[in-house]
């Protein structure tokens, strides 16, 4: 390198002796040229990032896009961000709901009554009552029938999932919206870099964005908080609503009671049922692990079809320490009770801005 440059300082000069140049001149030229070199280098570079990070437009490219067109825009060129810019609406759901009143199980039953809110008729009618309650019920576990404890955790677990899958819904409906635009307006740009955030992409990547800004088959994730709760009635879904079991090292959460004294992870807690079901779909969607999971799930779309859980749930096996015997458990759980009837269930609106989802 050295040598190359020493070679072409070497002809430059030779260059301006033989046009008769005196020193002066020749070393007010090259110092032009010093000056413009290192002038312009910052600015070039500049350029280039701006173009690698600029607002992609191209609808037809960004929707055509499929896992195996050798794309640059690959996950694994992006860092997972922090735990706080990841999850930062569910802070701020669980700061909103800090006066919440655990209700009894026997009020529950008669709630779900008075609403005419069974399991039955939501398998007929792929209609379901926009109940959401925020504690699970301590006489959960006192429920003698494991059929009917199983019907009770899925009617109060059910509204919450589809009012989350409706949220990503929503989301991705916008995000559509703005890919086929040809020019974004500022409200557009400062979403954009919101769910940027929410979804762990510094890439600022439209591509990367509409792959894991989708939805969690109602029934996988019915299964997996039914694995993770023991239907209901785990001390970590009891005592910190948590519903999938996730770990945390700097939120607030429960440390096991078997856990090793050095091991620093807790299982994470929160005040209401609804900010665990948006922290699940949140860590399938952003977290490194679950990448085959959601490649998937893009592959499916692009296919055209459902998003069959059976299929997914073959991609969860490191979500727990068994491996390949905790997807066969969630299988198990979502065939013998039937739970792929609820994946077409849609969520009765409680307010105008979703009645364009049912």
């Amino acid at each position: 390198m050295y040598k190359k440059s020493f070679i072409r300082k070497t002809k430059m000069l030779k260059y301006f002796d033989q046009k008769q140049i005196g020193s002066l001149p020749r070393i007010f030229i090259t110092s032009l040229l010093v000056i413009f070199f290192f002038y312009s280098m910052p600015l070039i570079i500049e350029f280039t990032n701006n173009k690698n990070n600029a607002f992609k437009n191209n609808s037809k490219a960004i929707l055509a896009y499929t896992l195996n067109n050798g794309s640059n825009n690959d996950e694994s060129n992006d860092k997972i961000l922090n735990e706080k810019d990841l999850l930062v609406d569910i802070f701020s759901l669980n700061d909103l709901e800090t006066d919440t009143v655990r209700l009894n199980a026997s009020t529950i039953k008669q709630l779900f009554e008075d609403t005419n809110y069974t399991l039955n008729d939501v398998r007929k009618t792929k209609l379901v009552k926009p109940v959401a309650l925020t504690l699970l019920p301590n006489e959960i576990k006192m429920i003698e029938s494991t059929t009917k404890r199983k019907e009770f955790f899925i009617q109060i677990v059910l509204p919450l999932i589809l009012k989350e899958n409706n949220n990503i819904r929503l989301d991705r409906k916008r995000l559509f919206s703005i890919i086929n635009k040809s020019n974004n307006t500022d409200l557009e740009k400062k979403w954009l870099e919101k769910k940027y955030k929410q979804y762990g992409i510094p890439s600022k990547d439209l591509s990367t964005l509409k792959i894991r800004m989708d939805e969690v088959p109602v029934s996988l994730a019915l299964a997996q908080a039914a694995k993770e709760t023991g239907w209901g009635t785990s001390r970590f879904a009891q005592e910190g609503n948590a519903l999938f079991g996730q770990w945390t090292w700097s939120g607030e959460g429960l440390k096991p009671k078997d856990a090793d004294a050095s091991q620093g992870h807790k299982v994470m807690k929160f005040n209401v049922l609804q900010a665990s079901v948006r922290a699940y779909q949140r860590n399938l969607n952003t977290h490194s692990t679950y990448k085959g999971f959601r490649q998937e799930r893009a592959k499916l779309r692009d296919q055209g079809k459902d998003l069959d859980s059976l299929i997914l749930s073959k991609f969860l096996d490191q979500y727990a320490e068994t491996g390949n015997q905790y997807v066969e458990v969630l299988q198990k759980i979502i065939k013998q009770n039937n739970l792929q009837d609820f994946d077409d269930a849609k969520l009765l609106p409680s307010s105008i801005e979703l009645e364009s989802l049912i």
